[in-house]
C-alpha cells in the first residue's frame, strides 16, 4: 500500500483435505503481489499443532482446551488466524474468503456492470473507532437454487422449509427475489456511493455479522472473543454474533463478490462477465451444494436458538420438527433425492446435543480468555 505507515501481512490457513490440495496451491503467490507484502505466514496443521504443543507446555492450555481452540472445522482455522496475528502484534485482522473478490456487480441497465472496491481501506478507515467493521456481499451469497414452484413443491411449503432450518435473518421476500434472479444478488447503488458507516443493531440477541470482507480490531486483545461452531456445522461467524452485545459493530459501505460455485475464476483477470449465470435445480452439482448448506444449518440452529431464545427452545423445535416432517417428503420428490431426509436426523441429533455444545462454546471463550490474558 501507498501509506508507508500501514504494514501489510498476510494469513492463510489451509487444509489439505480439502479438494485434495497440497501445499502450493496456497502458498504460490505472484511475485509482484508478493512484493506488496511486508510478511506472510501460512498456517497449515503442522503449524497449529506445534503453536498447541507450546500453549500446553508453557501451561496456558491443557491438551482439551488447546483442542477445543483450534480443532476441526472453519472456528478452528479461524481462530488459528487471529491467535498468530495477535501473536505477531498485528492491530487490525481482514478475514477474506477464497472465493471473493473484491468487486460489486450491479444491474442497472440490461447487463452486469462491474466496479472495484478499496475493501482495506474502507475497513481501515472505520475499524479504529468500532471492534468490528463488515462490509456487504453480492454474487452467489444464497446456496439456494431457483424453484419452478408445482404441484410437487408449492411455494408456501418450501417457504416452510427455508424458514424451519435457517436463521432470524432470512427473509422469504429476499430470498424469493434473489431465487427469480437466478440466485444472483446485486449491490446496492446507494450504498456503493455512500459514504456512511452504520451501526449493527442488536436483532434477537445477536449482532449479525458475516464471517468474510470481515475486520477485527485487534489493539486491546482482552476484547476479541473467539470463534465457535458445533462438530461438523457451519454458522462460526454466527455465533459471534451472538457475544457482541457490548462491542461496536459497524456495516460499511464496501462490498466483495462471493462466487460460491466457483463459477468465475478470471475476475481479478478482468474477464467480467455481461450476464451472470443462473443457478437453476436441475444441476446435479447445484443440488448437492444446496444438500450440503441445508445440513449445516440445521446442524446449528439448535444451538443457535437454545443462546438467544432459550425460554422457547422446546416449542421452537417443535415447529421445526413439524414442518420438516410436513416438506422434506416434497423436498426429496422435487430434487429426486431421498438423502434431503437425513436433515430431520440431524435435526434431532443436534437437539439432543444443544446444551453439550452450550457448555463447549461457553468454555471455548474461556479457554481464549487464558491465551489473551497470556498475550497481555
Amino acid at each position: 500500500m501507498d501509506d508507508k505507515e500501514i504494514s501489510l501481512n498476510l494469513f492463510v490457513a489451509y487444509d489439505l483435505t480439502y479438494n485434495k490440495t497440497n501445499v502450493r496451491d496456497y502458498t504460490n503467490i505472484r511475485p509482484d503481489l508478493a512484493e506488496q507484502l511486508d510478511s506472510a505466514q501460512f498456517i497449515g496443521a503442522k503449524d497449529i499443532t506445534e503453536e498447541t504443543e507450546r500453549l500446553v507446555h508453557n501451561n496456558v492450555l491443557n491438551d482439551e482446551e488447546a483442542r477445543r481452540i483450534f480443532g476441526k472445522g472453519y472456528a478452528g482455522q479461524r481462530n488459528a488466524i487471529s491467535y498468530f496475528a495477535i501473536k505477531q502484534g498485528m492491530d487490525y485482522l481482514i478475514f477474506l474468503d477464497d472465493d471473493e473478490y473484491p468487486v460489486a456487480v450491479t444491474k442497472t441497465r440490461k447487463t452486469a456492470i462491474w466496479g472495484g472496491q478499496s475493501v482495506l481501506t474502507e475497513h481501515l478507515k472505520h475499524i479504529a473507532q468500532a471492534d468490528i467493521t463488515n462490509g456487504y456481499h453480492c454474487g452467489y451469497i444464497s446456496p439456494i437454487p431457483y424453484i419452478k414452484f408445482n404441484e410437487t413443491l408449492p411455494e408456501e411449503h418450501f417457504r416452510f422449509f427455508i424458514e424451519a432450518i435457517s436463521n432470524d435473518v432470512i427473509n422469504w421476500d429476499s430470498i424469493k427475489a434473489t431465487m427469480e434472479r437466478g440466485g444472483v444478488t446485486y449491490a446496492d447503488t446507494d450504498i456503493l456511493t455512500s459514504e456512511i458507516a452504520v451501526e449493527v443493531p442488536e436483532t434477537n440477541h445477536a449482532k449479525f455479522i458475516t464471517g468474510a470482507n470481515l475486520c477485527i480490531n485487534l489493539t486491546n486483545p482482552s476484547r476479541v472473543f473467539p470463534f465457535y461452531n458445533p462438530p461438523g456445522a457451519r454458522g462460526e461467524d454466527t455465533f459471534l454474533s451472538t457475544l457482541l452485545t457490548d462491542r461496536k459493530v459497524l456495516r460499511i459501505p464496501c462490498y466483495a463478490f462471493h462466487d460460491g460455485f466457483s463459477t468465475y475464476k478470471n475476475i481479478l483477470e478482468g474477464v467480467l462477465p455481461i450476464q451472470l449465470k443462473f443457478i437453476s435445480a436441475d444441476d446435479e452439482h447445484v443440488v448437492n451444494r444446496f444438500y450440503k448448506a441445508c445440513i449445516g444449518w440445521i446442524r446449528y440452529k439448535p444451538l443457535l436458538l437454545f443462546i438467544t431464545q432459550r425460554d422457547e427452545y422446546d416449542q421452537k423445535i417443535m415447529e421445526m420438527r413439524e414442518q420438516l416432517i410436513k416438506t422434506l417428503p416434497e423436498i426429496c420428490a422435487y430434487f429426486d433425492e431421498p438423502k434431503f431426509m437425513n436433515i430431520l436426523k440431524e435435526l434431532d441429533k443436534y437437539d439432543k446435543n444443544a446444551k453439550k455444545h452450550y457448555h463447549e462454546f461457553a468454555e471455548t471463550q474461556k479457554n481464549w480468555a487464558k491465551i489473551m490474558e497470556h498475550f497481555s
